[in-house]
This record gives structure tokens, sequence and C-alpha cells, in this order.
């Protein structure tokens, strides 16, 4: 069975030690107890009948994972492995530099975690204040440096760019800090004013730098982890050669994957279901409540969409029905440096990716 046929597996761990103002993912406080209510109830879902699906890669997202007990964690794993055919599994957990010693580093690489997502997001001690961080930056590099003690090779750090206070020369900073560090990966975000969030505020909104400069800083970034080795592969993400995140390409390649836990997505035997945002009916049922969002999502406008935030783009010898009119809509797009069109691929370009929703409707509806 090739790797496009094996499935991911998503574990939503919906903890936080403390909410980030601009996060608007589904989280509650965490406390021991009820921690292993839900642990249980994840154990209860994995054991739930899902047909002999092959894993290949497990991702433990958040909320903050690293919160959960290294136990709660083995016991989740050791049942994946008892429930499904796992394969050589890449297996990440998200990690908060203020919720790990290197003792719990070491004890989760022995139970065969081998990727970490680690949230550094800046380098500067005043913008992590600014995002309402509960870690400094000598916690994240001490985090990193353990981590990679403890026997870690894979590891990625986040980075968020239009941070309240941040300049060209702080994120260049902030840049060159983290390329020093042991690492092979790195997430780099804008930072987005979500709805239903803290920071969802006109005096919060006013002190962001604005739209050119956030552009520079991205267009920057782009440049600076190039030469130092970190190739663009998606919108969003930077790698070394072979350190590209495996379960996260599943998305955006549209190959599938279960979600268990609450506010969990899965795309699977065809179909797209969401989990509710309540832990309470997460732990309340014996099998998980799945909305179905999706009957048949392998359209073309959806695989397009996903397929153009990579930076080996959109290749239309898949959809021939489509080529001549996508072409025809990327030709002048070309002319405007947003998009490069080789033969029959289109790929968006730096410049493109920053206005990417944009294109990607002009080019598919």
């Amino acid at each position: 069975m090739s790797t496009e046929n094996k499935v991911g597996l998503y574990i939503h761990v919906p903890f936080c030690a403390k909410k980030c103002p601009y996060c608007d993912f589904y989280s509650v406080s965490f406390g021991k107890k009820i921690a292993r209510l839900y642990t249980d109830a994840v154990i209860r879902n994995i054991k739930s009948d899902r047909g002999s699906a092959e894993i290949d890669t497990i991702y433990f997202g958040g909320g903050t994972p690293s919160l959960l007990p290294v136990e709660y964690i083995s016991d989740i794993l050791k049942t994946i492995t008892e429930n499904f055919t796992v394969h050589d599994a890449e297996i990440t957990i998200e990690i908060n530099p203020k919720t790990v010693s290197p003792e719990k580093l070491l004890q989760l690489y022995n139970i065969g975690v081998n990727r970490l997502s680690i949230g550094v997001q800046s380098c500067v001690d005043n913008e992590l204040k600014a995002l309402g961080r509960i870690h400094s930056f000598n916690d994240a590099k001490n985090t990193v440096l353990s981590a990679y003690k403890a026997g870690f090779r894979n590891i990625s750090c986040d980075l968020m760019v239009g941070i309240i206070g941040q300049t060209m020369d702080s994120l260049s900073y902030s840049i060159n800090q983290l390329c020093e560090m042991p690492i092979n990966h790195v997430s780099a975000y804008i930072l987005k004013i979500e709805d239903n969030t803290d920071f969802n505020k006109q005096e919060i909104i006013n002190s962001l730098p604005d739209e050119d400069l956030v552009s520079d800083m991205y267009l920057l970034m782009i440049e600076m982890l190039e030469k130092k080795g970190f190739a663009q592969y998606e919108i969003s993400n930077f790698s070394k050669k072979g350190f590209e995140s495996k379960h996260n390409l599943k998305y955006w390649k549209c190959l599938e994957y279960i979600g268990i836990g609450p506010s969990a997505h899965s795309y699977f035997n065809g179909k797209r279901t969401a989990v509710p945002d309540s832990l309470e009916d997460f732990i309340k049922y014996d099998r998980q409540i799945e909305i179905v969002t999706e009957e048949n999502s392998t359209s073309f406008e959806e695989m397009a969409m996903l397929r153009l935030r990579l930076k080996e783009g959109l290749c239309l010898s898949d959809f021939k029905e489509h080529s001549e009119r996508v072409i025809s809509k990327a030709t002048p797009l070309e002319k405007a440096g947003l998009v490069k069109i080789n033969n029959d691929t289109i790929v968006l370009t730096p410049k493109g990716f920053l206005i990417s929703n944009a294109i990607i409707a002009e080019l598919i509806l």
C-alpha cells in the first residue's frame, strides 16, 4: 500500500494552561481528573470500528497537548497500535515551552513520539508578552535544546509575523535565532484577528503593523529561511530537505485522515465530518458525535484550492476538462508576477501567496 493510501490520525487535546488572546481553537482549562476522563474517551473512540485503516501519521494538536501526563499519551499510543496497522509513523505532539521539562521530553521520546512542534512564535520577549504567551524566548530555546539532547531529530518551531511591535529587524533577529538551533522545520503564520478572540478589539487592531509592512516581513522571511536551507513547500511552512510535515501534507493533498476529540475534523471514506466543540459531550458518549459537513469532497474546486497552497502547485493534467479555462485565467496573473505556469502546472509565487485567497478564487471559480 502506498503512502497516499495510508491514513493520518489527528487527536485534538482541548486543554490550555492559559488561553492565548489571538487563538480561536477550542480549548478548556486543564485538570488532571478531567484529562483522564478525556483520555479514556479518546481510547474508546480509537477502539470503535473504523474498518482496516492503515496509519502512517499521528498528530496530537490542541490546545496544548504537552499538558497531558506522559502516561496518558502512552495509553493513547498503545491503543492506536493495538487497533490500527501502524506503518513507521510520524508521531507529532505540539509543545508549549512552559509545559515540559527535560525529563518529560525524554519520556515522550521513549514512548515513541518522534516529532515535536514547538510554539516559539517569536524570539523577542516583548513580542511574546504582546501575544499573551506564558513563555520567554529562553524557555523556548531551552526546550529545543533539551529535546535535541533527549534524541529528537525532527523538530519544528512556530513563528508569527505581524505581531504588535514587530519590525523588520526584530523579525530578522527571530529568524536568525531559530535557525541557529537544531531544528529542521518552521511553520510561520501571519497574525490574523479572529472574531471570537480577545484580540478582536479596535485598539489591538490599530496597534498591529500595517499590511504593507506585513507583506514585506513575509517576503523577507521567505528569503531568509530559504538562504538558511528551509525551503518553502506550503504557504506557511518551510523545511529542510526530507522534513516536510507528512501529516499536514495529507490535508493539502486531500488524503484521508481521522480526527478524534472535541472540534476534530475527519476526511474518511469520502466524507468530511466534524465533532462538536464540547468536551462534556465527548466524554459523555461512547462514541463521539460526528456531523457530516460534506458528502463528496473531491470536487475540482476543493482539490485545486488545497493544491495551490503547496509550492508544487496544481497539475492540470489531473483535471483536463478545467485546464484551458484555468490557464487562460492564470496568464494575466503570471504577467503580474503572482503565479508561474510551467507546462500544465500552476504555482503561486511568494507575492501570490500573500493574496492567495483572491488568486485561488479567481483561478477556480
